[in-house]
This record gives structure tokens, sequence and C-alpha cells, in this order.
């Protein structure tokens, strides 16, 4: 949609979209920008509109209130509940509830649910006010630098329907707007300017008026009213008031102190200042050089910012202004632009930690991961003396009146904070390897180098400055890092391997009757065939067949004597899939049959998966969400979000809770609510397995400890469950692990499976089970003295070898210089085994240090390889080259040193292709 368009339609109707009656009533006058040409409403004659404006407030506040940050809120809380608005506590920055963005960018956000390819509006309360923390990405670099950019910012926001009880519209809403800025912040009516605007987004659109004072815009009351395009839209259903402000501004505004920051982290700030010896500068109280050179620079910094992002540049603009040395105006501002910044990301990571989301090197965790990495390059860089868990402790301790939650989170964010601080200080000593390895090089680093640094080293551009191999921070380098990993991947799908033609027309198929829900422990019933897809898919008026569905697997069963062996569902309606053609006639009856065990294993999977969840999270931390999961009839999976690999007392404990819940036999309440109910009633930690798409939610609750929106089949009592047992975990990607588990009868199974393998171990080793590990111990011992030995012989006998190696080895010349040549030993060798060609490639190379050895060991499904380079050779090409480079040929990886390399892979049918490519890759060389 193009938004000058559709402002261009609404200003030329502007009694329509814009004119409202607070307006009328005390003379505010439509004029046009002579700049822009921008409409906007004054009670005073303007020449242009406020984009045009510097921060005239700067140093003269329009106001005699000084409301601090917190202050602020409670006097806009107290205010719009006067005026019959109910409180909202604020969503999670976390935006579970859309499948389309990692953070909730907007107050709007908590509101808007997507229906069918469609925003919807769903309101707990209305009228409503929530003060939402909002997390953006954007702006990274102006942040700490502008005086007033932020990663985290709490949004008022200020919603309605307007068509339904409690309801209003444009002119209510400018009335409560224009009060809450005379008579809560105290600026005169005169100083307030509203400018005609649009706001589009997610398909909907509506007029909007933005307001400001002296410069700085406070807010914008959208009323969106209309979807579709600018040249084909309707009037929605229900028009939406969505008026949202800068909680920061407010404080600001009434203050006007030269950075937003000063209020917003005022009790932080004075702090941080006593502990680091620096002077709390206001534009307000100007007591020496220092205090007004920082007033004075940052109160023209941000509106220059709004025209030119070279940071640089601008400094040395207002240096000039201020008739001061640019050297010197660095060296004054720049502490105090890293602790904004710092303030800033590590409050952007509380809010982001406490609702459950990671930094790591995917998804939306990897802008947390910028922004904590930054920051502690800054303090690195600066010297400061604090830690990050200082300025989570100033934070919540502020904060908390406001957002208690935190004070309950504090330990889970300190606890991982410590891990990833921790981890990337363990990365800088290869840091100053690549680092020292980019200075010899002398290239010329790119943007594009830059963030592959970054993304593949952990390398900051900050470190690359302080280096010396780079002047500046490219001023759009972390934006462009955030936007590489901003987006949410929409493609994926359930398995589903039943054909639809995109020609059905669903909507005039009657709705399949889910008895599976109604009558869960139903196996048998009769059905009619309302619709034949093909000659293996029928449509049933009703089913007690489970179809594939969050990561659910199927039932599979009979219609009448044709096997079913998937059964999914679109929309509302359910196909079932023969694997063989069937003869089954449209309107006819049919008699069913849904496999009983199968069903009842992957229940009990099911329920078992969100009781490890729920057990995960009690043992490891409130960082656990659901990540994944799948559930088969033998075998189930769930993989979490958390920040390391299991240890095996975590697995023993997380295994341990899960048995205690299934052993107290709680019940599994199922029932049905309206989204906005459900989530006020039990919060958003029901979203564990994804988006809902509808506004019906079925809630599964078990015993009250684990409560969630789920449409998977459940046993009716935890006991029925009987054991559940964790078979295996690793990491599969950074910040999630994946546990697989059995449960029931295939626990039971997988037990006695254990049993009978120790017991033939026991047998082998001719002891009893007590004493198993003795004799084991006893065994590993000989065993490994044995290894010792052949390990002995095999180096004395490799000796012998050595005449042989040197006399069949090949020399291989340079082409272009006669003087340069190498000695090549390649064998594929499928009896003697890797030690000892370990023993004789390193022997061999050692004695002749021109010398390249090479084993290719075929063990018949896989071969190995292993490279030795002497100490000549190893200067031509890398033995770590060489396994890596045979082993691509066999489809598998490998790596080394100069001297030494080893991998392989397992298509060993191009076993033959590796020696004429290794030999051609050391001429190659040679040259």
């Amino acid at each position: 949609m193009n938004k000058t368009e559709i402002l261009s339609i609404f200003s030329s109707n502007y009694k329509k979209f814009y004119k409202v009656s607070l307006f009328e009533r005390l003379g505010f006058s439509r004029q046009s920008c002579s700049i822009c040409k921008k409409f906007y409403w004054s009670l005073n004659p303007r020449s242009c509109c406020p984009d045009h404006e510097n921060y005239s407030f700067i140093g003269n506040p329009p106001t005699s209130k000084r409301l601090g940050y917190t202050q602020s809120w409670e006097e806009t809380k107290r205010y719009f509940e006067k005026n019959g608005h109910k409180i909202v506590n604020r969503y999670p920055v976390v935006c579970r509830w859309r499948d389309d963005l990692y953070y909730t960018i907007a107050s709007i956000v908590d509101f808007q649910r997507i229906a069918e390819n469609k925003i919807v509006f769903e309101l707990p309360q209305n009228p409503l006010v929530v003060p939402q923390m909002c997390l953006r990405f954007n702006d990274i670099e102006n942040v700490g630098v502008s005086g007033r950019h932020y990663t985290s910012f709490c949004m008022v926001g200020q919603t309605c329907n307007a068509d339904i009880e409690g309801g209003y519209w444009k002119d209510r809403c400018i009335d409560l707007n224009f009060g809450l800025l005379v008579d809560v912040l105290g600026i005169s009516p005169n100083e307030i300017t509203f400018v005609e605007d649009v706001w589009i987004g997610a398909g909907a659109f509506g007029a909007s008026l933005e307001y400001f004072v002296r410069g700085l815009e406070l807010g914008n009351a959208v009323f969106t009213e209309f979807e579709g395009t600018e040249k084909k839209y309707r009037t929605m259903n229900n028009k939406i008031i969505d008026m949202g402000a800068g909680l920061e501004r407010f404080s600001w505004i009434t203050n006007g102190t030269s950075t937003s920051y000063d209020c917003t982290f005022e009790p932080v700030l004075k702090k941080i200042y006593n502990t680091l010896g620096l002077e709390h500068f206001s534009s307000l109280n100007n007591n020496n050089y220092h205090s007004e050179i920082l007033a004075n620079y940052f109160s023209r910094v941000s509106s220059k910012l709004e025209s030119n992002t070279d940071i640089g540049a601008i400094k040395k603009q207002i240096s000039k202004e201020l008739q001061t040395d640019y050297e010197k105006l660095v060296k004054i501002t720049t502490p105090y632009e890293s602790l904004f910044t710092i303030l800033d990301h590590i409050k952007t990571l509380i809010f982001a930690i406490s609702d459950g989301s990671l930094p790591s090197n995917v998804g939306g965790g990897y802008n947390l991961r910028v922004l904590l990495r930054r920051s502690l390059s800054i303090l690195r860089k600066t010297g400061f003396n604090f830690r990050v868990s200082d300025i989570v402790d100033l934070h919540i301790d502020q904060l908390q009146t406001l957002y208690p939650e935190l004070n309950y989170f504090r330990n889970d964010i300190l606890t991982i904070l410590d891990i990833e601080s921790k981890r990337f200080s363990e990365t800088q000593t290869r840091i100053n390897s690549i680092s020292a390895k980019i200075m010899k090089e002398s290239n010329r680093l790119e943007l594009e180098d830059l963030i592959r640094l970054y993304e593949s080293d952990g390398i900051t551009p900050d470190h690359l400055v302080d280096m010396r191999l780079l002047s500046s921070i490219p001023p759009n380098f972390y934006t462009k890092l955030s936007e590489l990993h901003s987006s949410i991947q929409l493609n994926k799908k359930d398995k589903n391997e039943i054909t639809i033609s995109s020609d059905l027309d669903l909507d005039s198929l009657t709705k399949t009757q889910l008895t599976y829900y109604q009558h869960p422990t139903k196996y048998i019933f009769e059905a009619k065939i309302i619709k034949k897809i093909d000659e293996n898919t029928v449509i049933l008026d009703k089913t007690c067949f489970y179809p594939r569905g969050g990561g659910q697997e199927p039932d599979s069963g009979y219609i009448g004597s044709f096997k079913v062996d998937n059964v999914i569902k679109i929309k509302d309606i359910v196909f079932h899939h023969t694997p063989e053609k069937n003869n089954l006639m449209e309107g006819g009856m049919v008699n069913c049959v849904v496999d009983k065990e199968r069903r009842q294993s992957i229940t009990k999977n099911h329920t078992s998966t969100h009781i490890i969840n729920q057990s995960s999270k009690n043992i490891l931390g409130s960082w656990v969400w659901q990540n994944s999961a799948f559930k088969e009839e033998n075998y189930a999976r769930l993989d979490i979000t958390h920040h390391s690999a299991l240890g095996k007392n975590e697995i023993q404990e997380i295994e341990k809770k899960a048995n205690d819940i299934v052993r107290k036999n709680l019940p599994v309440h199922i029932n049905a609510f309206e989204r906005g109910i459900a989530e006020q009633n039990y919060g958003f930690r029901i979203y564990q397995g994804g988006v809902v798409p509808s506004n019906n939610v079925r809630i599964v609750n078990i015993g009250g400890l684990d409560i969630e929106a789920c449409g998977g089949t459940h046993v009716f009592n935890t006991g029925e469950i009987g054991l559940i047992k964790i078979i295996k975990t690793e990491r599969i990607q950074d910040g999630v692990v994946r546990l697989e588990f059995v449960s029931g009868e295939n626990a039971l199974k997988y037990i006695q499976k254990q049993e009978d393998q120790l017991q033939y171990i026991v047998n082998s080793l001719g002891t009893s089970k007590d004493k198993v590990l003795d004799s084991f111990s006893k065994n590993l011992q000989e065993f490994e003295n044995s290894k010792k030995k052949i390990k002995n012989m095999i180096k004395n006998i490799s000796k012998v070898y050595l005449q042989y190696i040197l006399n069949n080895a090949t020399t291989l010349r340079s082409k272009t210089t006669i003087s340069k040549d190498v000695k090549l030993f390649y064998t594929i060798d499928e009896e003697l085994g890797e030690e000892f060609h370990l023993a004789l490639g390193q022997n061999s190379t050692e004695y002749d240090p021109d010398l390249i050895y090479i084993a290719v060991i075929n063990g018949k499904s896989s071969a190995k390889v292993i490279s030795y380079c002497g100490k000549n050779s190893s200067k031509i090409i890398n033995a770590g080259f060489i396994a890596k480079s045979a082993s691509l040929i066999l489809n598998g990886s490998g790596g080394g040193t100069p001297y030494f390399g080893q991998g392989g892979g397992k298509s060993i049918e191009k076993i033959n292709d590796i020696k004429p490519t290794i030999e051609n890759l050391i001429v190659q060389k040679l040259v």
C-alpha cells in the first residue's frame, strides 16, 4: 500500500478524517507546512510542521511539573482509570501469539491475532490502557548517541473497539489525549500541535493524528477503520483506536534534560555517576564547563541525526558550533554515550530473558547476543568499574514498581547473562589471533567482512577499532546485522503426504464433526462418506481418527476393509487416506475402527511431553520453553530452549520430577476458552506449542502444574502413563536442547531391553550384576594395557616399513620451478588399521621432512583419512587441508594442523578419486 496516496485521499476530505470536535471547540486551525506541505492543527500560526523544529524544550521545559519515569506512568494510569479505562498488565516482549514476529514492537501488537492470513483485533477489556515494553533493533547505532533512541521502550497503549460497549471514536480519543497533555503533564494548549498522517500495518489502515510539543512527538492516535488497499478497501466490522505514546518522552518533556536517558535511567545514573566519578549533567543546572558542553552537545545531536547518520561528521559540526576542540568534545562525550548504550542494552536483555528469550546465534536470540557482546566490548574499552550484574540489579530495583515480575526473574536473568559473558570472554584469545592475522594481511575491511567476522568469530567492530584495524564503526553495521536475523520464516508446515487439489472449494464442504474430542475413548464408529477426493482419499461427516497436527502423528485403522495410513485436517475438514485404491462411495455408510493401541501410546507420549516440559522448567530455569515437539507411537521428542547441553544429573532430575508427577496421578482437565480470557487467566506460557489460529482455545491443565493451549489427545490422569524414561539428549543448535523419551509400555520395554543388555555383559564377563562394575573396570584396565603394548609393537614395526615408504614414495615436481618438489606416499588400507598408520605417518615424516604421508582406511561402510606432512612439505601444503579435501570427496568432513590431519566420509565408492585430486592440489601448490 502507498502511504502517500492514502494520505492524499484522506487530506482531500479532512473534515471527515481529521477534524475533531476539540479543534472546533478550542479554535485549532488547519495549516500547511511551508517545507513539506504536511497539514497540521495548532492554536497558533506556524510556518512549518514540528518535523522541521528543533527540540526547543531542552533546557526550557513547557511545564513547571517534573515527573520521573515511573511517576509519569502512575500519573497516566490514574488519569485513564478516572476516565473509565481498564489498566492491563504488559504483555511479554517475546511475541508468542504471532508467528510473524519475534518480539513485541508496539502496544497494538498485544491485541492483534492472525486468523486465515488476516489480522483481527481481540481486546481483553474495552477501553484499556497498557504500559507495553517494546523491543526494536532498527536503530542500534543511534542508541546512546542520539539522546533519545532505545532498543527497549515503554509504549503507553490506549486501545478500544469503537463499535462495542465502552468504545469511542476520534472525538473522545483526542479529548482524552489533549487532557493527558494539559491536565497530567501540565502543558499549555498553545504548545500542542496535531499533525495529520496515516498508519498502515498488517492489511489494515486508517487516519492518524500525531501530537507534538516543542518539536518532540509525544504520541500518535491511530483510527484504524479500513482493510484492503488504497484502491480497493472496505470499512472494518469494528473500528479500532490505537494510541501509542512514549513513556520516556512524557518524563523528558516535563524535565527538559539534555537527553531522554537522564529521565528514563535517573536512579541508575545517579549511582553509576557516583561510582565512576562522572558529573550528573543537566541543561537546567549547568555548574561547570563540562556540564555545559555536554548539555549543549546532546541538545543538538538528536535533531541533526534526523538528516545525517554520520556521527563523526555531526560531532565535528557541533564542535564548530560550540567553538570547542573536536578531540576534546569526543573525550568528554564518549563516556556518557557508552554508559547510555550499556544501560539501554542491559535493560532490553532483562525484559527479553525474563520473558523466555535466550541470547544465541539463531532467530530473535541473535539480536540479544549482539546487544550483550556490544555492551561487554564497550565495558572493556572504557574500563568502567562495574559489572553487567550491577546494572541488572539497579534496573530491576528501579522498574519493579512498574513491572514487579522482573524481581521474580532476577536470578535467572543474572544466570543467563553470566553464562553468555563467560562465553564471550573465552573467545578473546581466538579473536586476538584472528585480529593479528588481519593486521598482517593489511586488507581493507568492508561491511560484509565485518558481518562475517562477527557471525563466524564473534569479533565486534568495536574491537577492530581498538586494534586500529578499522577507523570507525560503519553507521549501519548493527542495524544491518539485526535485519539479517529479524524475520521469521513462515514456511514451516506439518508433514502432509495427502495431495489436495487447489481447485477444491473447502468452504462449500460440510465441516467434519470431530468426535475424537467429544468421545476420546471411542475407537469404533459409523460414518457417512460425504466426499471422495480421489481413489485414495475420503471425507467423512464425523470422525474419531485424530489428524496429524501440533507435532502429534495421526491415528491409523480401517474404514470398512481399507487400511487408513494418514489423516490430515485443513480448516475444518478432515481427510482420510488409504494406501491402496478404495471403492468407497460418496453417500455410503461405513464402519470405522481406530487402532486403539497406537492411539493410547501416542496419547501417553503427548501428555508426557507436557510433563517433561514443565519438569525441565522446574529443574533448569524459567527460560525453558518448548521449541518444538514430536509424538508418535513408539517414541517422542521435545526440543526446549536452554543455554547448554544437559549434564547427567540434570537429566536424572528432570526424569525424577516427571515421574513424581506421574505417580501423583494428577487429573488432566481440558476446557475451551475464548483466546483473550485464556491469556488473561493463564498467561502466555499457554503458547508452548506455538500460535493458536482460532479464537476458541483448548486449554489442557495437568493438575494446575502445566497449563497449555493444545489440540492433541491426552490421558485423563497422569497415573495412566505409568512411567517416563528419557533415552537421549543432545544440543541440536545454539540455545536448543532435544530430549528423546518413551512412556508407558514402551518405557517398560526400553528398561527391559537395557536389563537384557546388562545381563549379556554380565555373562560375557563371567561375573554377577552386583560385581559387574568391578569386573568391567578390571577388564578395561587390561584392555588399556594391551593397547599400550600394541602401540609400542606398531611403533617398532613401523620402523621396519620406513624404508619401504621412502622407496615407494612418488616425487611430485613443480612444472615451473625445477628445484621445487615433494615426496608423496599414498595408500588405501583395509587391514592394518588406524593405529598403525598414525605411528607410521608420524615416524616417516619426522625422518624425511619433504614427505607427505596419506592413508585412506577403508572400513567398508565408511572410510577414514589420515595425513601427515614433514617440516618442509608442510610449508607447501597443509596436512589439515589435505584431510579436509579428501574427506569432501567422501562427502564427509575433516581438518587439522599443518603437520597432521584427519577426517573421513561414507561415500567409499569415491575412494579412487582421492589420489589424483590430492596430487593435483599438491602440484598446484608447487607453482
